[in-house]
């Protein structure tokens, strides 16, 4: 909470801009780069990450979601930073409400 004051404030997308989960591209001209996350707060990054690997495992919802996007192709990496970008917003949306976590929402 004290590395990110804005949460409850900001929309979804600048919000995961703001923690560097957002897909940024690197396009010039005609060029079509890949799209990449960078940038942003790295310390809410990490525990971010680090909490994803707990949340897979337990949360149906988020552990769906990553399986999926697996099965489908994605490398893990872009998976586990989908399932971030996803807790992240539930984690705003409970900020702006004033709600406490309930599983059949999330």
């Amino acid at each position: 909470m004290s590395e990110l004051p804005e949460l409850g404030k900001l929309n979804r997308k600048e919000l995961a801009s703001l923690v560097g989960v957002a897909p940024m591209n690197r396009d010039s001209g005609s060029y079509r780069g890949k799209r990449r996350v960078s940038g942003g707060r790295s310390k809410v990054r990490t525990v971010l990450h680090m909490s994803m690997w707990s949340t897979i495992q337990y949360d149906p919802k988020i552990k769906a979601m990553y399986e999926r996007l697996a099965a489908a192709g994605k490398p893990k990496k872009v998976a586990l930073v989908a399932c971030m970008r996803s807790q992240l917003t539930i984690l705003n949306t409970m900020m702006k409400n004033g709600t406490h976590w309930d599983e059949k929402l999330a």
